[in-house]
């Protein structure tokens, strides 16, 4: 039996493994590296704007403030009743815009006034409009009033409080009726007793059900 420890072709198969095995280990060591890199590199996610999450909470408290005020400042004005109808609209910069009808320019005024009081808002814009004076609407304002709310009409509950369920807009013979009832019973009722009365020229029926009015 040969010595193989000893012959030159020994050797090299000997310098032939151990060059192919620091070739095997290199390459294992490198891939290991990069799997562990890997695994330890987490995916990195979009920045969170922390700053603009904050303002646009701010700005959504502050508006569900302004809405608040607002609401509670033009349902106490002293002169707002069945016959006048105020509206409003809060924008993004915190301005509030004014709208509806009245039958007196001191409501207007009033309304206007109140919410420049408010400090968190920024601007008001009053779009309110000053119904005409007009005698022929005045009967038919009593005239609708009575029809709706007398004292055996199922629609007499509406009438009742400090600010009434529902309003009653009269423009040149024009009749608008505003406001939340509880059924569409009850809103088609007031439809037809607002129809019957005598020198109406038009009746629009805005009434809207308590739970499916519009946000």
């Amino acid at each position: 039996m040969k010595n193989l420890g000893t012959s030159p072709r020994t050797m090299r198969i000997l310098s032939i493994l151990t060059v192919t095995c620091a070739i095997l280990l290199t390459t294992m060591s490198v891939t290991y590296a990069q799997t562990s890199n890997n695994r330890n590199r987490r995916p990195q996610r979009p920045a969170l704007g922390r700053g603009s999450v904050d303002r646009r909470a701010a700005l959504s408290r502050t508006q569900t403030q302004i809405i608040r005020e607002v609401r509670s400042e033009l349902a106490t004005l002293p002169y707002y009743d069945v016959f006048d109808w105020l509206q409003f609209e809060v924008r993004p910069d915190n301005s509030v815009i004014l709208s509806g009808q009245t039958v007196r320019p001191t409501l207007k005024r009033d309304a206007e006034s109140r919410l420049r009081d408010i400090e968190s808002i920024s601007r008001v814009v009053n779009n309110i409009e000053v119904l005409p004076l007009s005698p022929q609407d005045d009967r038919i304002r009593v005239a609708v009033y009575r029809t709706l709310f007398n004292f055996d009409s199922p629609l007499y509950r509406y009438a009742l409080g400090a600010v009434p369920s529902i309003r009653i807009i009269v423009n040149r013979g024009r009749v608008t009726l505003k406001g939340i009832v509880n059924s569409e019973f009850d809103r088609n009722y007031a439809n037809v007793q607002v129809r019957g009365v005598p020198g109406i020229f038009e009746v629009t029926n805005e009434l809207q059900i308590e739970g499916q009015q519009a946000r």
